[in-house]
């Protein structure tokens, strides 16, 4: 439920907190004291498109903010926040949208930085919002299709969940056909392409590891002559004649010569003989490596040339040997399938075929309980239409057949709500209906059957009671109050009838402080209620009659809302 909304310079509200209950709220208020302003700024909040002409006067943002609380772990909203990263903690998820004057938005949910379609994804979890002349899914064709399977329930949910498990196969399969099945001139030019990559990569003869030691190979290649002469100026110092090693031999002679004399000088003498062993090895393998030293400039050449190779294949294939040789891979396994298409296809061909016959099973089963639904939908459907003084109006769901069979993720099924309001009249799409007070009283027919199937947290009708009067209004009245117990339901209206059955009833109104205009809203409670009711009746005036006439409604919907509620 929506638990808190707060409101900052957005519109003529300058600053506006407000906590709502759980069932059935009602925002009354004069025309044009900014009802359907609050309604406006749960809109946006929840993702509706945005725009800084709902920025107060001479302020620089509006900010947005809701507060709601899901106590259900298996609500719609949890697995969409989870897809994204947010958490819930204490049940809670906060909504918030800053507007500023460019008309962007900044859009967070529990502190997290959201896109706006992230954000209107989690707002339509949680707000349906319904006006005179909007009721989204209800009038969209194209969910009419998931209403009724939410109203079959797990009977049809069982199986249409093993029909989309066999609807993903057949898809996979007939992608892969697709693939094989291009035209010849795109096959032949891919088969041309992949056998010249193939070949080019395999006649390379890469080894991995290979380019870096051709790398170190041309660096010592490039470096010969330095190394030469370096390697030989160390030689010579070392062993050449009257050099380092010479000067080491008398010193280690001469300590030998006295350690038997200074005991002293035994370690260090042994140390000296030590490094005169080291150097005269580094000495021998110095002149070993100088005498196979031989520069070849031709390898240099060749080292070259095979490394410019090498650049030339990963400029095409991969960043890497190990990535070239893997997109061969890929490669001769995407060429097998091109020349072996025909033997493919047949097999791919006969493994679509045996899906299909499980599939138009399955498909066919889905039908059935969609259509035996279907009749139960219908008769509740008419139920709530004579409560709501429409005993003349028909209603059914069509399905409307193709002359090929098309499968989507929802089985063969093409189908819609369809509506006759008169005798004699032939039955038009729901989306057709053209009677403000027609479609009012149809879309609460819906919802009062579809409101405990949607797990919609909060239901926000915006006067959808216009044009009615009379029993239909107490008939309306009752009907919200009847969706209330399955859903928190916001609704703004000027029916008494309406207002009367509030759980909690809110008054909103303008107010002029400074030159300035302000919304204010205050909650409605005891006598002041029935005086609200009376204004609603009478207009300004209040008087005695409209007044008693006010206590005797609170006093009918208190009676009522026992009924309705099973309380």
């Amino acid at each position: 439920m929506l638990k808190e909304l707060t409101i900052k310079n957005f519109a003529i509200i300058d600053e506006l907190t407000v906590s709502f209950e759980e069932g059935l709220t009602v925002l009354t208020g004069e025309t044009g004291a900014g009802k359907s302003i609050i309604i406006d700024a749960v809109h946006l909040l929840c993702g509706g498109r945005g725009s800084h002409e709902f920025i107060r006067h001479e302020a620089k943002k509006a900010e947005l903010e809701g507060l709601f609380l899901i106590s259900n772990p298996h609500h719609g909203v949890v697995k969409k926040l989870a897809d994204v990263g947010i958490d819930i903690e204490d049940e809670s998820i906060i909504l918030r949208r800053d507007i500023n004057q460019s008309g962007k938005s900044v859009c967070r949910v529990n502190g997290k930085l959201v896109t706006i379609g992230i954000l209107r994804e989690i707002g339509a979890s949680l707000i349906d919002i319904h006006g005179q002349h909007e009721s989204q899914e209800l009038m969209d064709d194209k969910a009419h299709i998931h209403l009724l399977d939410q109203f079959a329930g797990e009977n049809l949910k069982e199986v249409k969940e093993s029909y989309q498990e066999l609807y993903k196969q057949y898809k996979k399969w007939k992608k892969e056909l697709d693939k094989l099945s291009e035209n010849e001139q795109q096959i032949a030019h891919k088969i041309d392409l992949y056998t010249f990559q193939v070949e080019e990569i395999v006649d390379s003869n890469l080894v991995i590891g290979e380019e870096e030691q051709l790398q170190e190979q041309k660096k010592k290649l490039q470096n010969f002559h330095k190394v030469f002469d370096k390697m030989s100026t160390a030689y010579d110092a070392i062993l050449a004649e009257s050099k380092g090693l010479d000067y080491i031999g008398t010193a280690m002679a001469d300590l030998q010569d006295i350690a038997d004399v200074d005991k002293n000088m035994m370690e260090l003498s042994e140390n000296i003989s030590s490094a005169f062993y080291i150097l005269q090895d580094a000495a021998y393998q110095l002149k070993n490596e100088l005498d196979e030293m031989e520069f070849d400039n031709n390898q240099l050449q060749i080292v070259e040339e095979r490394l410019a190779a090498i650049q030339t294949l990963k400029r095409k294939y991969g960043s890497t040997i190990e990535e070239i040789l893997q997109y061969k891979d890929q490669i001769q396994h995407s060429l097998d399938q091109l020349v072996n298409r025909d033997e493919q296809i047949q097999k791919m061909t006969e493994k679509i075929r045996q899906i299909e016959i499980d599939l138009v099973l399955e498909a066919n089963d889905l039908t059935d309980k969609r259509k035996n639904a279907a009749k139960h939908l219908s008769i509740a459907i008419m139920e709530q239409l004579q409560e709501l003084y429409m005993e003349k109006a028909t209603f059914s769901v069509m399905f409307h057949e193709s002359v090929k069979p098309v499968y989507n993720e929802n089985g063969l099924d093409d189908l819609s709500f369809y509506i006759s309001t008169n005798v004699g009249e032939p039955l038009k799409s729901l989306t057709k209906i053209a009677s403000g007070g027609e479609l009012s009283r149809m879309m609460l027919a819906l919802k009062s059957i579809f409101s405990e199937h949607q797990g919609i947290t909060s239901i926000i009708f915006d006067e959808v009671d216009t044009g009615v009067s009379g029993r239909v209004a107490q008939s309306i009245a009752e009907k919200i109050s009847g969706i209330a117990s399955n859903s928190q339901v916001l609704c703004i209206s000027h029916l008494p009838q309406v207002a009367a059955m509030a759980d909690q009833h809110l008054m909103i109104k303008k107010e002029v402080s400074g030159n300035r205009t302000f919304t204010v809203l205050e909650e409605v409670q005891n006598e002041k209620r029935a005086e609200e009711l009376s204004r609603m009746m009478s207009g300004a005036e209040i008087t005695s009659t409209t007044l008693q006439h006010s206590k005797e409604l609170l006093k009918l919907a208190k009676n009522r809302k026992k009924i309705i509620r099973n309380l």
